[in-house]
This record gives C-alpha cells, structure tokens and sequence, in this order.
C-alpha cells in the first residue's frame, strides 16, 4: 500500500530528519521521499493527524495471547489488531496456550496464523515440553521453524543440570534461552509482595529473594557454559545489582522490566483488587527506583508490556483464587511517557529487536517503512473504552495516561485507530 504521511515529527535519533516536521511519502513498502512538502500527485491515501509524531515501529518482547486452546482470552486476530492499534509493529509471542508451543508445526501454525498481517508476529517457543520443566523441547527444530527465543512463560526451571543443558545446546545454534526468575520453593503460594503491605491485608507473599535466588543460580551457569540468556521481567533491586554485574563480566545477557512494574508499587493492593494481582508481583518504591536507575544506566535493556490476557472468570473472583496477569499493550505508551520524555520512552520501546531477531529500521529515505504514529501531549483517562483486548484486566484501568498511539504502517499495511 503506498501513502504519504503530512506533517509529521520523527522521532528517530538514528535519522538524519530527527526532530523535523516533514511529509513523508511511501511506495512499495519503502520510504521514496522525505521532505518539508510532497504533492500527492498519485492520489495515495493521506495520514494526516492531530500532532502526528512517526518513530520506527515499535517492540514488545513479552505478549501472550489465548489462541490455541484459550481463545475466550484472546485470539491472534484481534490480539494481533490491539498490538498495532497500540503501536506496535512486532511482538515475541509466548507459548503459554493450549497445547503448549512446543514443536515445529505448533511455531508453523503460528507463523500462518500471522500471515498477512501489518504486526510481525515472532514465535516463542517452549523450553521444555509442554512446559513441565523435565525434558528440553524441540528446540533446534523449532528454530530452524522461526521460533526466536525458549521459555517456559513464568514457570522457573526448577532443575539446574536441565538448564545448564539447554544453555549448552541453545548454544550451538545461537538459541536464545529464557527462564522465569522465581524460586519456587520460596515463592511458595505467595500472591503479592513480602513485605508491610502483604502483612497488613494477611496475603502470602513471594519475596524478593525468591527472584534474586533464581536469577544468581542461572547466571553462575551461564558464566560456565556461555551461551545466550535473556532474563524477563525483573522486578526487585537486588536483581539489578546481580545482572549489572555479569554485565561487568561480559557474559552474554540481556533482561527486560515490565512498564508497570515501574509505576505501580503494592501498595495498591489494599483494596484487593484483582487487576493488581501479577508475576512477578508489584514491589516497593526502593525496587521501583532501582529499576528506572537499571534502565537508564542500561543495565535493563528493554521494557516489556507483559501483556497477559484473562477472562472474568478467572480474574474478578476472590483474590486468592484470581490468576496473575495483567495486558498491557493499549497503554504501554501513555504509561511509559508520563514518566519518561517523548525521546526516551520510544527507545525504549524500540529496544530489544536485534536481540529477538528482528531488524531494526531507520526512518531515512530507501529504508524499508516500519513506523509507529502517535500523539505523544495528549492526557486521558485510560477506561475500559480505551481497551481493544477481549479481556479488560488491567492493571491501569482509571489511570491519567500521557501520549496515545494512533496505529502503524508496516509489511506494507496501514492501520489507524478510528476517531
């Protein structure tokens, strides 16, 4: 589909058009032309939009989504529309449905599923079968498919020689191994933060400690076999400290933060609010603080939305029997910029692509087009008309959100949120 987009500010610092107002014409899924003003002289469909910002699409490298087998939560159709809605140009799909992603046909089915659509869909495949944590799955076939990183999605590896082997054979073919850090024995059936707050409601709590635990064991094994981790979601200082450390080291590892876990602090489960209820939990504002100072030191490499939906059934009951789980895609951006600039939460939201396997675009003329638009001024309150998802649990429902996301062209697709 060729377009030409009027008056829009980059944001992009790897462009030489950074921070200039311009016209931008696309044809055959590239950018021809960058310029003050271009005449639609080829009648193209135009984008012209409120304080229309364009930076290189944005990347999510932690959604789950219910198709197959939890489709009442969320299909990949619609899934795949909330992302692009949001923003997004691309998300690493976990493998958290019914059957498990475990083998090349579940990535093939996939992939297919994703065919056509303006949203690159990036296969996370199963790190053991049927994500059990006893035998590794079908890994280099999976790869050889398309899958572009293995994790079991928030259930830890309990066995250390296990994931000392599939660190070693990860290896061999420049696999990228995940694991959920979660110490299970500790977390036990904790249901929010250990700390005052936890003590007060009367709710177990999973400790700080159960993530460092899990997170120094892992790292002490990647430092003997080598090989490629990426460590998701932490949410604790003292997570920080260890991978900023084997950072120092050299060792191949990278780790993201859910955007929430850098907003919310448990205190807000006083009310028992069910939307608050998430893995690894909401901690402290000393935690909050040491993650925003790992993301700007770099520690942290990429924040994730964790997008993670679930039905009402399963979410607006009793507190203790609520699943974990929040989604996250509508308002990753309008929570992001309330606390950082404009600037800064798009590199954050750009981040990670390389790592997952996915190229990283400018916005220069012969470029390929894989752009994400968006009002970065405009302040709302996020409702549940706000929401696109097919489950509504979020964990900023009635939030003032700042920057709103208008939609994106990508794969040569155009997607605009309807005004």
């Amino acid at each position: 589909m060729n377009i030409l987009i009027k008056s829009a500010t980059i944001i992009d610092h790897n462009s030489k058009f950074n921070g200039e107002t311009v016209d931008i014409l696309i044809e055959n899924k590239r950018i021809n032309k960058i310029a003050k003003s271009i005449e639609n002289t080829q009648n193209y469909p135009v984008v012209a939009l409120e304080n229309l910002h364009v930076s290189t699409g944005w990347f999510d490298s932690s959604v789950s989504f219910g198709e197959p087998g939890y489709e009442e939560r969320e299909t990949l159709a619609n899934g795949l529309k909330t992302a692009a809605l949001s923003g997004f140009t691309a998300v690493a799909v976990n493998a958290n449905t019914n059957p498990v992603i475990d083998s090349k046909a579940d990535i093939n089915y996939l992939k297919q599923q994703a065919k056509n659509q303006p949203v690159t869909l990036l296969p996370v495949g199963a790190l053991t079968k049927e994500s059990k944590g006893t035998d590794l799955a079908e890994m280099f076939d999976m790869h050889n498919a398309g899958a572009v990183a293995f994790y079991d999605y928030q259930k830890p590896i309990a066995n250390p020689n296990l994931f000392k082997i599939a660190l070693q054979y990860a290896d061999t073919f420049g696999g990228l191994v995940c694991d959920f850090s979660q110490e299970s024995k500790i977390a036990g059936s904790g249901m929010m933060h250990e700390h005052i707050a936890s003590t007060h409601l009367g709710l177990k709590g999973i400790p700080a400690l159960a993530e460092s635990l899990q997170i120094a064991r892992n790292l002490h094994i990647l430092e003997y076999t080598g090989g490629k981790l990426h460590i998701p979601t932490i949410s604790s200082a003292e997570s920080v400290a260890l991978i900023r450390a084997a950072k120092q080291k050299g060792m191949d590892v990278t780790c993201s933060v859910a955007i929430h876990n850098l907003l919310l602090t448990d205190d807000l489960l006083k009310d028992f609010n069910t939307n608050y209820k998430l893995l690894p939990p909401l901690r402290t504002q000393t935690d909050l603080d040491a993650l925003i100072e790992g993301l700007n030191d770099g520690t942290i490499d990429m924040v994730c939305t964790d997008h993670n939906p679930i039905d009402i059934e399963h979410k607006n009951v009793e507190f203790d029997h609520a699943m974990f789980g929040s989604i996250g895609l509508e308002s990753a951006f309008g929570a992001l910029n309330r606390i950082y600039s404009t600037e800064q939460t798009v590199k954050l939201l750009t981040a990670g692509k390389l790592r997952f396997g996915f190229n990283h675009n400018t916005i220069n003329e012969g470029e390929s087009a894989d752009l994400s638009f968006f009002n970065p001024d405009k302040s709302y309150t996020f409702t549940e008309k706000k929401i696109l998802s097919t489950s509504k649990n979020t964990c900023f429902l009635n939030e003032t959100l700042i920057g709103e996301a208008y939609g994106i062209y990508a794969n040569g697709y155009l997607l605009i949120k309807q005004s």
